[in-house]
Protein backbone atom coordinates (compact mmCIF):
# COMPACT_ATOMS: atom_id res chain seq x y z
CA UNK A 1 0.00 0.00 0.00
CA UNK A 2 1.35 3.28 -0.30
CA UNK A 3 1.81 5.76 2.20
CA UNK A 4 0.08 9.83 2.22
CA UNK A 5 3.41 11.63 1.34
CA UNK A 6 2.49 14.27 4.68
CA UNK A 7 2.47 11.54 6.94
CA UNK A 8 6.04 10.63 5.41
CA UNK A 9 7.10 14.27 5.80
CA UNK A 10 6.08 14.38 9.37
CA UNK A 11 7.57 10.80 10.06
CA UNK A 12 11.16 12.40 8.54
CA UNK A 13 10.48 15.23 10.55
CA UNK A 14 10.34 13.28 13.85
CA UNK A 15 12.99 10.90 12.79
CA UNK A 16 15.25 13.86 12.63
CA UNK A 17 14.27 15.19 16.29
CA UNK A 18 14.41 11.79 17.71
CA UNK A 19 18.31 11.89 16.81
CA UNK A 20 19.06 15.36 17.65
CA UNK A 21 22.03 15.54 19.74
CA UNK A 22 23.56 18.66 21.82
CA UNK A 23 26.01 19.18 19.53
CA UNK A 24 24.48 20.92 16.14
CA UNK A 25 24.51 23.81 14.50
CA UNK A 26 22.36 25.92 11.42
CA UNK A 27 24.85 26.21 8.37
CA UNK A 28 22.37 28.11 5.23
CA UNK A 29 19.46 25.69 5.82
CA UNK A 30 21.94 22.44 6.23
CA UNK A 31 21.26 20.95 9.49
CA UNK A 32 24.88 20.11 10.51
CA UNK A 33 25.55 17.38 13.73
CA UNK A 34 28.38 16.24 14.89
CA UNK A 35 27.82 14.47 17.98
CA UNK A 36 30.91 11.96 18.65
CA UNK A 37 28.52 8.94 19.00
CA UNK A 38 28.34 5.82 16.90
CA UNK A 39 24.53 7.01 15.49
CA UNK A 40 25.61 8.34 11.63
CA UNK A 41 22.22 10.15 12.04
CA UNK A 42 23.49 12.47 15.47
CA UNK A 43 27.20 13.07 13.23
CA UNK A 44 25.99 14.09 9.29
CA UNK A 45 24.40 17.34 8.03
CA UNK A 46 21.30 17.15 6.51
CA UNK A 47 20.01 19.14 3.57
CA UNK A 48 16.62 20.32 5.04
CA UNK A 49 16.71 23.43 3.24
CA UNK A 50 17.92 25.29 0.44
CA UNK A 51 19.92 28.45 1.39
CA UNK A 52 21.41 30.76 -0.08
CA UNK A 53 24.87 29.52 -0.80
CA UNK A 54 26.92 26.72 -3.27
CA UNK A 55 26.86 23.37 -2.14
CA UNK A 56 30.62 23.75 -2.79
CA UNK A 57 30.61 26.69 -0.42
CA UNK A 58 28.78 25.10 2.22
CA UNK A 59 31.06 22.07 2.09
CA UNK A 60 34.01 23.91 2.91
CA UNK A 61 32.64 25.54 5.99
CA UNK A 62 31.43 22.29 7.44
CA UNK A 63 34.75 20.35 6.54
CA UNK A 64 36.21 22.98 9.04
CA UNK A 65 33.79 22.08 11.91
CA UNK A 66 34.34 18.12 11.13
CA UNK A 67 38.03 18.99 11.05
CA UNK A 68 37.96 20.55 14.45
CA UNK A 69 36.51 18.28 16.16
CA UNK A 70 37.75 15.09 14.07
CA UNK A 71 35.12 13.39 12.43
CA UNK A 72 34.18 11.98 8.85
CA UNK A 73 31.95 14.66 6.88
CA UNK A 74 28.94 12.81 5.61
CA UNK A 75 25.74 14.01 4.18
CA UNK A 76 22.28 12.21 4.63
CA UNK A 77 20.95 12.46 1.45
CA UNK A 78 16.48 11.47 1.41
CA UNK A 79 13.34 12.31 -0.66
CA UNK A 80 13.02 14.79 1.33
CA UNK A 81 16.15 16.71 1.10
CA UNK A 82 16.15 20.43 -0.40
CA UNK A 83 18.52 21.33 -3.25
CA UNK A 84 17.43 20.65 -6.20
CA UNK A 85 19.96 17.57 -7.97
CA UNK A 86 22.23 18.24 -4.38
CA UNK A 87 22.63 13.67 -4.40
CA UNK A 88 24.05 14.16 -8.26
CA UNK A 89 26.06 17.30 -7.16
CA UNK A 90 27.58 15.63 -4.10
CA UNK A 91 28.75 12.64 -6.94
CA UNK A 92 30.15 14.80 -9.10
CA UNK A 93 32.41 16.59 -5.84
CA UNK A 94 33.20 12.82 -4.92
CA UNK A 95 30.85 12.03 -2.52
CA UNK A 96 30.62 8.25 -2.54
CA UNK A 97 27.12 6.45 -1.23
CA UNK A 98 27.08 4.39 1.56
CA UNK A 99 24.32 2.53 3.54
CA UNK A 100 20.99 2.66 2.58
CA UNK A 101 19.02 2.69 4.86
CA UNK A 102 15.08 1.96 5.07
CA UNK A 103 12.44 3.62 6.40
CA UNK A 104 9.38 1.06 7.30
CA UNK A 105 5.90 2.33 8.58
CA UNK A 106 3.24 0.43 10.10
CA UNK A 107 0.47 0.02 7.92
CA UNK A 108 -1.92 -0.72 10.95
CA UNK A 109 -3.09 1.37 14.03
CA UNK A 110 -0.32 0.63 17.06
CA UNK A 111 -1.74 -1.93 18.73
CA UNK A 112 -2.54 -2.02 22.87
CA UNK A 113 -2.20 -5.76 23.42
CA UNK A 114 1.16 -6.60 25.12
CA UNK A 115 2.30 -10.29 24.41
CA UNK A 116 4.29 -12.59 26.99
CA UNK A 117 7.95 -12.76 26.26
CA UNK A 118 9.50 -16.33 25.51
CA UNK A 119 9.74 -18.84 28.53
CA UNK A 120 12.65 -17.71 30.61
CA UNK A 121 12.65 -13.85 29.92
CA UNK A 122 11.36 -10.99 31.08
CA UNK A 123 10.91 -7.19 30.48
CA UNK A 124 11.79 -4.38 32.18
CA UNK A 125 12.11 -0.91 31.85
CA UNK A 126 15.50 0.81 31.68
CA UNK A 127 17.07 4.14 32.10
CA UNK A 128 18.37 5.86 29.39
CA UNK A 129 22.06 5.35 30.71
CA UNK A 130 21.33 1.59 31.15
CA UNK A 131 20.10 1.73 27.62
CA UNK A 132 23.25 3.34 25.94
CA UNK A 133 25.15 0.82 27.79
CA UNK A 134 23.51 -1.98 27.08
CA UNK A 135 23.63 -1.24 23.69
CA UNK A 136 26.83 -0.14 23.44
CA UNK A 137 27.26 -3.95 25.02
CA UNK A 138 25.75 -4.87 21.88
CA UNK A 139 27.52 -2.87 19.41
CA UNK A 140 31.07 -3.25 21.21
CA UNK A 141 31.40 0.39 21.37
CA UNK A 142 34.00 2.55 23.09
CA UNK A 143 33.28 4.84 26.21
CA UNK A 144 32.68 7.83 24.29
CA UNK A 145 30.04 6.41 22.01
CA UNK A 146 28.14 5.23 24.83
CA UNK A 147 28.30 8.23 27.11
CA UNK A 148 27.36 10.46 23.79
CA UNK A 149 24.59 8.04 23.41
CA UNK A 150 23.27 8.71 26.59
CA UNK A 151 23.83 12.54 26.51
CA UNK A 152 21.75 12.65 23.11
CA UNK A 153 19.02 10.40 24.70
CA UNK A 154 18.65 12.43 28.38
CA UNK A 155 18.98 15.76 26.37
CA UNK A 156 16.48 14.54 23.80
CA UNK A 157 13.38 16.91 22.38
CA UNK A 158 11.37 13.90 22.37
CA UNK A 159 10.16 11.48 24.77
CA UNK A 160 11.99 8.06 25.09
CA UNK A 161 11.32 5.00 27.00
CA UNK A 162 13.58 2.05 26.73
CA UNK A 163 13.22 -1.49 28.08
CA UNK A 164 15.73 -4.64 27.72
CA UNK A 165 14.44 -8.19 27.82
CA UNK A 166 16.34 -10.13 30.50
CA UNK A 167 17.06 -14.12 31.01
CA UNK A 168 16.80 -16.15 33.92
CA UNK A 169 20.63 -15.39 34.88
CA UNK A 170 19.52 -11.31 34.58
CA UNK A 171 21.86 -10.97 31.76
CA UNK A 172 20.32 -8.37 29.14
CA UNK A 173 20.05 -10.54 25.62
CA UNK A 174 17.77 -7.52 23.96
CA UNK A 175 17.11 -3.90 24.26
CA UNK A 176 15.23 -1.56 22.22
CA UNK A 177 13.48 2.14 22.89
CA UNK A 178 10.39 3.90 21.16
CA UNK A 179 10.63 8.16 20.63
CA UNK A 180 7.06 9.36 20.92
CA UNK A 181 5.94 12.40 18.97
CA UNK A 182 2.15 13.47 18.82
CA UNK A 183 0.86 10.66 17.62
CA UNK A 184 3.80 9.25 15.90
CA UNK A 185 6.13 6.14 17.43
CA UNK A 186 9.50 5.51 16.52
CA UNK A 187 11.03 2.28 17.27
CA UNK A 188 15.05 2.60 17.96
CA UNK A 189 17.90 0.69 18.70
CA UNK A 190 16.48 -2.81 18.72
CA UNK A 191 19.04 -4.88 19.61
CA UNK A 192 19.03 -8.78 20.16
CA UNK A 193 22.58 -11.09 21.31
CA UNK A 194 23.53 -14.20 19.29
CA UNK A 195 22.57 -16.34 22.36
CA UNK A 196 18.63 -15.19 22.19
CA UNK A 197 17.99 -14.70 18.35
CA UNK A 198 15.46 -17.00 16.76
CA UNK A 199 13.87 -17.03 20.01
CA UNK A 200 10.59 -14.76 19.13
CA UNK A 201 12.13 -12.37 21.76
CA UNK A 202 12.97 -9.28 19.35
CA UNK A 203 9.05 -10.01 17.71
CA UNK A 204 7.70 -9.80 21.82
CA UNK A 205 10.25 -7.08 22.60
CA UNK A 206 9.09 -4.83 19.33
CA UNK A 207 5.19 -5.76 20.46
CA UNK A 208 6.28 -4.59 24.14
CA UNK A 209 7.18 -1.05 22.80
CA UNK A 210 4.55 -0.61 20.59
CA UNK A 211 1.83 -1.65 23.20
CA UNK A 212 3.47 0.50 25.90
CA UNK A 213 3.52 3.78 23.04
CA UNK A 214 -0.31 3.15 22.63
CA UNK A 215 -0.62 3.33 26.09
CA UNK A 216 0.47 6.78 25.73
CA UNK A 217 -1.06 8.19 22.31
CA UNK A 218 1.06 6.10 19.97
CA UNK A 219 -0.94 5.37 16.63
CA UNK A 220 1.40 4.90 14.00
CA UNK A 221 4.66 3.55 14.19
CA UNK A 222 7.76 3.89 12.10
CA UNK A 223 11.62 2.09 12.42
CA UNK A 224 14.63 2.29 10.50
CA UNK A 225 16.83 -0.35 9.21
CA UNK A 226 19.56 -1.07 6.97
CA UNK A 227 19.00 -2.52 3.90
CA UNK A 228 21.48 -5.28 4.11
CA UNK A 229 19.88 -6.58 7.44
CA UNK A 230 17.29 -8.98 5.87
CA UNK A 231 16.21 -10.34 9.21
CA UNK A 232 15.56 -7.68 10.91
CA UNK A 233 13.34 -6.61 7.83
CA UNK A 234 11.26 -9.94 7.89
CA UNK A 235 10.59 -9.91 11.85
CA UNK A 236 9.10 -5.73 11.05
CA UNK A 237 7.16 -7.03 8.29
CA UNK A 238 5.67 -9.93 9.81
CA UNK A 239 4.56 -6.85 12.63
CA UNK A 240 2.82 -5.08 9.63
CA UNK A 241 5.87 -2.78 9.04
CA UNK A 242 6.20 -2.10 5.23
CA UNK A 243 9.38 -0.08 3.92
CA UNK A 244 7.99 4.03 3.31
CA UNK A 245 11.34 5.35 1.65
CA UNK A 246 14.61 5.03 1.42
CA UNK A 247 17.75 7.10 2.41
CA UNK A 248 21.63 7.24 2.19
CA UNK A 249 24.96 9.18 2.97
CA UNK A 250 27.17 10.28 0.98
CA UNK A 251 31.20 10.51 2.06
CA UNK A 252 33.69 11.98 0.28
CA UNK A 253 35.90 9.20 -1.21
CA UNK A 254 39.45 8.77 -0.60
CA UNK A 255 41.53 11.58 -2.70
CA UNK A 256 38.46 13.78 -3.99
CA UNK A 257 38.92 16.20 -1.34
CA UNK A 258 42.42 17.03 -2.39
CA UNK A 259 41.50 16.90 -5.87
CA UNK A 260 38.32 19.34 -5.76
CA UNK A 261 40.85 22.30 -4.52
Amino acid sequence: MGFDPTLLSRIEDAGINASAPPQQRWVDGWLVRFSPGKAKRARCINPVATGRMTVERKLEICERLYDSVGLELMVRVTPFSQHEGIDAELARLGFEAHEKICVMVSSERVGRSSPTPPSGYRIERLSHRALAETVGLFRGTALAQREAHAERLQESPVQFSAFAAFDRHGVAVACGQYAIEAELVGLYDVFTSPSARSSGLATALCQHLLAESASHGGQVAYLQVEGTNIAAMRIYERLGFRVAYTYHYRIRRSGAREAAR
